[in-house]
């Protein structure tokens, strides 16, 4: 088994030259505090370099270039709270949105890696249809997302991973302006995987996320055709092709609630489980609250 960093460290090396010579300093300096950060997260990794789910820290080594510039200064990124998010296994719930990328989940990612101390890697929980994208489904792995079964999700816990988790699903990702910061229907299996395995819940408000591509409205139509199950049009897309992809300079507000321990049979009828669901939910709902109060526009 080897570390994070000893599977960087020789791509470092060998990198060395070429950067000294083409590379401004700037970006060299990131990349710097990007491989001491990686070196701090305690993945282990088979004599191949990567994890039993695919990831590969130098994979996510430029993937993490990008993210912390896309981070810091285009969409500006305010994270407040990180620090209660405890150590070991721990489920991060958010509301969800952004009807063509998931620039919310990609933000609170790189919120744990770049304030949580030690750095984290937070897993992500894709939707099925994710891994029949072509090349997308390969990049999802190497950053460390996982498909989201719950075995995947219970074997993560049990090493002692951070996962985050939609539980709106599409339902909160693709859906019209009109329908901003309405929590839709959450699903229950987050609750029933926390009361397994001793989880604690961590839930997250994401402000930005509803005005990044605003919604005009969801042609599901047209998604069964691609094998989607939905189909967004916003402002920008389909209109600009693969630009629409690119989300609006809006400000993110990340607000992280505390931690929330659930006990009980995970087994129970739905609506136990629906009760315990709520709590979050409205935890959700009063830091989404929170995240629009802080901000005094789209933009700021």
């Amino acid at each position: 088994m080897t570390s994070a960093l000893e599977k960087v460290a020789p791509a470092r090396r060998e990198e060395a030259g070429f950067l000294s010579r083409l590379v401004p300093a700037p970006v060299r300096a990131l990349l710097d505090e990007i491989d001491a950060r990686t070196a701090r997260i305690p993945t282990r990794l088979n004599e191949y370099g990567y994890d039993p789910f695919g990831f590969d820290p130098v994979s996510t080594r430029y993937s993490n270039l990008l993210m912390t510039w896309v981070y810091r200064n285009y969409l500006r990124v305010d994270a407040r709270g990180v620090e209660r998010v405890p150590p070991g296994r721990v489920l991060l719930i958010a509301n969800h949105a952004g009807n063509t990328f998931a620039w919310d989940g990609a933000m609170l990612a790189t919120a744990m890696f770049l304030e949580a101390e030690p750095p984290r890697l937070v897993r992500g929980m894709g939707e099925y249809f994710l891994t029949t994208l072509p090349f997308f489904n390969v990049l999802l792995h190497r950053a460390g997302s996982v498909v989201g079964r719950p075995e995947n999700c219970v074997r993560l816990l049990q090493q002692g991973e951070a996962i985050m988790a939609f539980p709106e699903g599409e339902r909160g990702f693709v859906k019209t302006y009109r329908q901003r910061y309405q929590l839709q229907r959450f699903g229950l299996g987050f609750m029933r995987l926390a009361l397994e395995t001793a989880t604690p819940i961590v839930p997250i408000g994401i402000v930005g996320g509803e005005e990044q591509s605003p919604g005009l409205a969801n042609v599901r139509s047209l998604g069964r055709l691609i094998g989607s199950p939905a189909f967004p049009i916003t402002a920008t897309f389909p209109f600009l092709g693969l630009a629409g992809f690119l989300p609006l300079p809006v400000k993110f507000h990340l607000h992280f609630g505390n931690p929330i321990q659930f006990e009980g049979d995970p087994n129970e009828e739905d609506a136990a489980i629906q009760e315990r669901v709520d709590v979050v939910k409205d935890e959700i709902r009063r830091l989404i609250a929170d995240g629009l109060a802080a901000r005094k526009s789209w933009f700021t």
